[in-house]
């Protein structure tokens, strides 16, 4: 099996750098993974969270797009509940038209922030899981212009009409709207770097409830992980440990530490910390090329998917670059590339 390898770009924003700097470097990582085979590239939405610089997908989308020529770019998510459903169409839409068959709509349901980040988004947002859903039916029939009471029986369309649509995706990190993506026929994406649990499960129960849609015959998945690679020992201890305070800082809702190896290092665990320090590790891929590449193929073995979506972090930028280069010799990627080419 071959395995296709892509990119979760969270536009991090370094310690000592700025959001400029940051969304620079998305551009520059956008134009390198597409060069080097990497199969889609997508953007995560988040708020109200100064580490953190892509607050809107849609539009980083379009600017890295059109700086590349054959990646399918996308939403890591599109957060459902903050947006107009009309809006997501129409912005769908139109990005479908200046790249066609080149992007991607995931969305999911959490804040991707605070509750009140949220509120302000949409303050039409209740929270409600049935709302959710029925903002999936509405969205799927704006996209293919079909009239339902949401759209006042077709009176309302989504512009603009182009030929092609976005491919729909579902994102997960609980298992729950495997179910969901299952029903309405769309390709799901499972986050194990946010949920190291339940994840080979959920997809297997979205593949035995899968119902074919016009966009989907078949069912079609993923699987998200922070992973890093490295030759050099001493940069895979630096990652790992930098990957270790950041993951516990936001579990304690300290969004606004990027950490450097030295704050890292120097923190002293306590017992329960350590502990879910040693279970978060779950979430992640940190090794020299050997050890990454095992680990990979069986987490793609696991949940039966042949694409996996890396997200890295990283104190320096040429230590996240070089991660990807090197995962893509790793992979074969750039024999994909040259036979798009």
């Amino acid at each position: 099996m071959q395995l296709k390898l892509s990119v979760l770009d969270q536009t991090p924003v370094r310690s000592g750098s700025n959001p400029v700097e940051a969304l620079q470097e998305s551009v520059e990582l956008a134009k390198l993974t597409d060069q080097l085979g990497y199969t889609r590239y997508w953007l995560s939405e988040h708020h109200n969270t100064n580490t953190l610089a892509g607050s809107a997908p849609e539009v980083l989308i379009a600017r890295l797009a059109a700086e590349t020529k054959r990646m399918r770019f996308g939403s890591g998510g599109i957060m459902l509940p903050n947006h107009s459903t009309l809006k997501v169409a129409e912005n769908f839409r139109l990005l479908e038209g200046l790249f066609p068959e080149r992007i991607d709509l995931g969305i999911g349901r959490a804040p991707g922030g605070d509750r009140f980040t949220s509120n302000l988004l949409n303050p039409a947002n209740t929270f409600d899981p049935q709302e959710y859903v029925q903002q999936i039916r509405t969205l799927k029939a704006m996209l293919s212009d079909k009239a339902v009471p949401e759209n006042y029986e077709g009176k309302v369309r989504a512009m603009p009409f182009v030929d092609t649509k976005p491919e729909l995706w579902m994102l997960t990190s609980s298992g729950e709207s495997a179910y969901l993506a299952a029903h309405f026929g769309m390709a799901l994406s499972f986050a194990q770097f946010i949920n190291p649990l339940g994840g080979p499960q959920a997809m297997d129960a979205y593949r035995n409830r899968f119902v074919p849609s016009e966009e989907l015959k078949e069912p079609l998945g993923n699987v998200g992980i922070f992973a890093f690679v490295s030759d050099d020992e001493q940069k895979v201890e630096e990652v790992r440990s930098i990957i270790d305070f950041r993951l516990l800082s936001f579990e304690k809702g300290r969004y606004d530490i990027n950490p450097t190896y030295a704050l890292a290092k120097a923190y002293n665990y306590s017992v329960e910390e350590w502990q879910r320090v040693l279970f978060n590790r779950q979430r992640t891929v940190v090794g020299n090329p050997d050890q990454v590449k095992q680990q990979l193929e069986e987490l793609a073995t696991s949940f039966g998917v042949n694409e996996i979506v890396i997200s890295t972090f990283t104190e320096h930028k040429a230590d996240r670059f070089r991660s990807y280069e090197l995962l893509s010799k790793m992979f074969a990627l750039q024999q994909q590339t040259a036979l798009v080419q």
